[in-house]
């Protein structure tokens, strides 16, 4: 519980370093960070991956392993200094006065205890409180964080629950104790775009309930302004600016701000006429950082011999609360100046159709004991009549929640599996039921895939170079060797790598620069289709920026189909011509961009724009929550399959959603979208999505 008798600052860092030690070298990872965090403020940490702010979290749980010191300035906890406390003393606060949350529930959770066990470990260990007080304090907690039959979960063991359950359980064991200072390290990127809008409310409303101070680390701008009042944004291991939300995100003081705003698509970016504008350059190795300001050698303002003298230290911005920003130049800005203008593109012609799909299912057979046979099977229904038709230069987004059958469907599309039934049309012939290895080459180049992790789908033993032109000797690509060689040293400049980037091996590339390699692979056989499943999700947002332009760019000038498979809807409304919205292997919804983000939506695609955190002060959202998880495949409810958690349900009187599958309605202009609603229910739909008036 909060000390009654400590009224200061909850948290105070102030210039702390931290430093990893090799055989070879130190490793400095922060330095000079200070953060304050006053009783019941949630402050943000945002910044690119490898900026620092993991290990700031960590240094405040001193949990820094074996190679991690921290080198120079001071952590305090409510006055108390961390950095020089022995371990007894940081084993009785961590648990119980800081707790953290991590990325991964499973990492937190014993998959051999039950729920109610782990929670009840924490105050028996930290407060001694018997069994029954214990079980007690369980079966509130989880009651506090939203889940379905308590008593149930307490006696389930972590396997037995999904992702969302997992991480309410992981934030109820954080909150056991009623912690003074909650850290958060990307609680929600492994979660769906609407079990992390119903996470984040609970995050806030026990924030309130408990009077807990928070740290919450992501990479989300959108998501930090939903959550919290205050900000500190990390560039390569500094904090560059600090302040309220509505100072950083409004009268932003620093370059690294302003250009990682200009690199997220908000509302009024437009991939044609108002471009995301990509941060130069590259992120500085620790080891490889610049003289004077780190972001210096990426930055619009840079003045040599000014902003490279020397160390900057964080100045105070006048007139706001608490702002400061570690630049040389702030008070020479002109800091509501519009960007540069941006290359302006031409609209890709949308032609002929290559795509067509009719019906398509795609079922798999389970057996109830399939590791030792016998039981009954199971038909898990992953693609149900699917049905939608992909243009030439077109982007047709596919956006739904994981389990809704997107990447199954690409799997057909790809060959990789065969469907159950309907058909598969591409260009002029049927695919649906061949494999790939019985596909012609033709075929096979001519559809291909960029996937999410590019670090998975790349080899680790073979050159960038050698990989290309491995893909291009299977897609029977080129007369000979040299001939291959310039169709590779080309497909790098396509992708804008530098040449010399053939003779490097994939550990010595960034996670964007990975990607761009699988895209140059991808477009090597002169692909018409790209399937793009979650392609720059795993990447940070000032590359996600330059590799979107970049698959624009090749769209434009190949005249590629684009089927862009992603749960942000930010992404989408960016660069998609065309949505179509997925749930339990249907398509609920299907139209223009303009069409799906605007009323009437289908109850489902409503709740997902609901879901959509946006870094954007002036944008007002109406607030919708989905109750429950995403139904199983395997045992899908009856009627329609949104009806088990639709907030639109009782507008139908005669309780058709529970026996009766609705048809598909066309809306007008191609605008469909599978529902009972009655047409003044639809017609009156109030949009979700508004910008506040200047």
């Amino acid at each position: 519980m909060n000390s009654p008798d400590h009224d200061g600052p909850i948290l105070e860092i102030e210039n702390l370093s931290i430093s990893f030690f090799t055989r070879l070298h130190e490793i400095p990872a922060v330095m000079d960070f200070s953060c304050v965090v006053q009783p019941g403020e949630a402050m943000g940490l945002v910044g690119e991956s490898g900026c620092g702010k993991s290990t700031v979290a960590l240094a405040v749980m001193r949990d820094l392993g074996r190679n991690g010191r921290i080198t120079g300035g001071t952590i305090r906890f409510k006055g108390r200094d961390l950095t020089t406390m022995g371990e007894d003393e940081l084993r009785a606060i961590r648990g119980s006065q800081i707790a953290m949350i991590y990325q991964e529930p499973m990492a937190s959770l014993n998959p051999a205890m039950k729920i109610g066990a782990q929670l009840m470990e924490v105050p028996m260990i930290h407060e001694g409180v018997s069994k029954a007080e214990a079980w007690k304090r369980a079966l509130e907690v989880v009651t506090d964080v939203r889940l379905p039959d308590p008593e149930r979960m307490l006696r389930s063991y972590p396997h037995q629950l999904s992702g969302g359950q997992q991480q309410r359980i992981v934030i109820a064991m954080a909150l056991m104790s009623k912690p003074a200072l909650l850290i958060l390290d990307e609680p929600t990127t492994a979660l769906d775009v609407t079990v992390e809008a119903a996470v984040v409310d609970l995050v806030k409303d026990l924030g309130k309930k408990y009077g807990t101070s928070m740290l919450f680390i992501s990479h989300n701008l959108g998501l930090v302004l939903d959550t919290c009042n205050r900000i500190t944004v990390m560039y390569s291991g500094e904090a560059v600016e600090a302040g309220s939300i509505t100072d950083v995100f409004d009268k932003m003081q620093h370059p690294y701000t302003q250009a990682l705003f200009r690199s997220i698509p908000l509302p009024g970016a437009d991939k044609n006429t108002r471009p995301l504008i990509a941060i130069p350059g590259n992120f500085p190795l620790p080891h490889e950082r610049p003289r004077g300001c780190n972001f210096g050698p990426r930055c619009d303002y840079f003045e040599a011999g000014r902003c490279d003298a020397g160390d900057v230290p964080m100045a105070h911005v006048a007139g706001n609360d608490r702002h400061d920003t570690r630049c040389l130049r702030v008070a020479e800005i002109d800091w509501a100046a519009p960007p540069k203008a941006a290359r302006i593109a031409e609209k890709t012609p949308i032609g002929r159709v290559v795509l067509k799909m009719e019906d398509l299912r795609k079922y798999y057979e389970v057996g109830a004991n399939a590791l030792f046979g016998g039981g009954e099977t199971k038909v898990v229904k992953a693609n149900e009549t699917l049905s939608f038709e992909a243009h030439e230069g077109e982007t047709l987004a596919i956006v739904g929640e994981s389990g809704c059958g997107k990447s199954t469907f690409a799997k057909v599309l790809m060959g990789l599996e065969t469907a159950t039934a309907g058909t598969i049309m591409l260009y002029d012939n049927e695919i649906q039921s061949t494999p790939i290895e019985s596909r012609n080459t033709e075929t096979v180049s001519g559809v291909q895939m960029v996937f999410q992790n590019p670090f998975d789908t790349l080899n680790p033993s073979m050159t960038v170079g050698r990989q290309i032109i491995r893909a291009l000797e299977i897609f029977g690509e080129g007369r000979n060797d040299e001939d291959r060689r310039q169709r590779m040293l080309e497909l790098l400049d396509l992708v804008r790598l530098p040449r010399a980037f053939a003779e490097r091996m994939p550990r010595q590339l960034s996670g964007g620069q990975k990607q761009r390699v699988g895209i140059a692979r991808a477009f090597s056989g002169g692909a018409k289709i790209v399937v793009a499943d979650e392609p720059v999700s795993a990447l940070d947002v000032s590359v996600q920026a330059a590799v979107t332009d970049l698959l624009m760019e090749i769209q434009r000038k190949n005249r590629t189909t684009l089927l862009f498979i992603s749960h942000d809807l930010s992404i989408v409304r960016y660069l998609s011509d065309r949505v179509m919205v997925m749930y339990l292997g249907h398509v609920v919804e299907l139209g223009t961009t303009d069409q799906v983000f605007s009323p009437p939506y289908h109850p489902y695609t409503e709740a997902l724009l609901s879901a959509v955190p946006i870094a954007d002060t002036r944008v007002r959202k109406r607030h919708v929550v989905l109750d429950g998880d995403i139904p199983s495949a395997m045992n899908p409810p009856p009627g329609c399959p949104f009806q088990t958690r639709c907030p639109w349900k009782s507008k139908v009187a005669d309780g058709r959603c529970d026996t009766e599958m609705p048809p598909l309605r066309d809306l007008g202009d191609g605008h469909v979208i599978k529902c009972h609603l009655p047409d003044a229910e639809l017609a009156a739909m109030e949009p979700v999505i508004s910008i506040a008036a200047e």
